[in-house]
């Protein structure tokens, strides 16, 4: 076995196309990765390359210029990026969230305006559900839309934006209650709107203000914003779909993809952890004999590794599930909880293995240790996964009495 994690059954072409990510996270994105997140700068040169290999339009079809590849795919690439820093995962991660909302929900003319310039990384998708007073109980969202003539306008403000500031296309969900009678499920009055802005802070189009970054612990690099709308005007054909009442299923459609992409950067961050412990365990020397030798550390090699491949097998699973067409929140939502909770752990005991030096900004570990918090609650903290996993169980093994 040449490295943990590896996947069974894949095509000539999938192979391929991972052999270049890896290629090009070893050589372009982890000999830079520390340097720049320690400065919080955005990755521009990565993500110039991530252009010239079609990483912006893996999952969009070949007829909009995709290379129309599957979920797993995407997932194994999204890996492999992770491995190289989380940060650039998440980049492409809420791109690749719009152009999956618009190739599954969108009307003819939003997929021929948007999704050729999406796969040529020309336009940049962005994804906003969350507002300040509120994180998982999407239900509750303030923000509105209201109809005026030919177009919509918005008012609110949205929290938590990956690609706020360098996306120019962000999928937003408001409340839209014309046309959905009082006692409307809250649900069922909500809608996807696509809106087109320029990239930067501030006043980005007229009504539409992106404040600036959020200073955050780790998953630096990428911006994390804000979003005020106020008296934000669009078109009403920028509707997703066409029609009100549909964002909170198009959402979620979009968070259970989003979910095995967590579960992937999850494995990714978990194997450069374990590639780093098992490095410096066999580097350090205590009592004569390099740690890797005494019973202690082995016994947590032990562990990392079967956690590594555990978490791998249940996202790998995951993709598969949903590429075959089946519903997948019950899979989706065990690799995301596993493989975040597991890379939590095992970045942990690498940190531990590095000792002292583990707390030194000088060693890659440090960099992973705070990145691993934000996989614990990216698309739905643990505890809505658990609520997923149990109502999913309970659906299935339904009592007959």
């Amino acid at each position: 076995m040449s490295r943990l994690a590896q996947t069974a059954g894949l095509t000539d072409i999938q192979r391929e196309i991972l052999a270049t990510v890896r290629d090009f996270v070893d050589k372009e994105i982890l000999p830079v990765a520390t340097e720049l997140e320690h400065r919080d700068e955005y990755p521009t040169q990565i993500v110039e390359g991530l252009k010239e290999l079609g990483l912006f339009g893996l999952m969009i079809p070949e007829e909009y210029g995709g290379l129309g590849e599957s979920l797993l795919t995407y997932a194994l690439c999204v890996e492999e990026i992770a491995r190289g820093w989380m940060s650039v995962s998440g980049i492409v991660n809420t791109h690749f969230i719009v152009a999956y909302m618009l190739k599954q929900h969108g009307t003819q003319e939003q997929k021929d305006a948007f999704l050729p310039k999406m796969a040529a990384g020309e336009v940049r998708g962005a994804f906003s559900m969350s507002e300040p007073g509120l994180g998982s109980d999407v239900s509750a969202i303030t923000s509105k839309g209201v109809r005026d003539g030919d177009s919509y306008v918005l008012d609110g403000q949205k929290m938590w934006l990956t690609n706020g500031g360098t996306s120019t296309l962000v999928a937003v969900l408001c409340r839209t209650d014309e046309g959905h009678p009082e006692g409307t499920a809250r649900h069922r009055s909500m809608s996807t709107f696509l809106v087109e802005k320029e990239p930067g802070f501030g006043e980005v189009r007229p009504g539409l203000t992106i404040p600036g970054k959020i200073d955050k612990m780790g998953y630096k690099g990428v911006d994390t914003t804000e979003m005020i709308m106020d008296g934000l005007r669009i078109p009403a054909n920028r509707v997703l779909g066409g029609t009100t009442g549909r964002g909170f299923y198009q959402m979620m459609d979009g968070v259970e993809v989003g979910r095995v992409n967590v579960a992937a950067r999850g494995c990714g961050v978990a194997q450069r952890a374990f590639e780093l412990g098992v490095a410096y365990a066999q580097q350090r020397h205590t009592f004569g004999k390099p740690i890797a030798q005494h019973q202690a550390i082995q016994f947590k090699l032990a562990e990392m590794a079967t956690k590594v491949e555990a978490a791998h097998a249940m996202m790998v699973n995951a993709a598969r599930k949903k590429d075959s067409g089946e519903r997948n929140d019950l899979e989706a939502g065990m690799a995301k909880y596993l493989a975040s909770e597991y890379c939590k752990e095992v970045v942990e005991d690498a940190f531990r293995i590095h000792g002292g030096y583990g707390f030194s900004k000088e060693y890659e570990i440090e960099r992973l240790y705070r990145e691993a918090p934000m996989l614990l609650i990216g698309e739905g903290t643990a505890e809505i996964q658990k609520m997923i996993i149990g109502r999913r169980l309970l659906e299935e093994y339904r009592s007959q009495a």
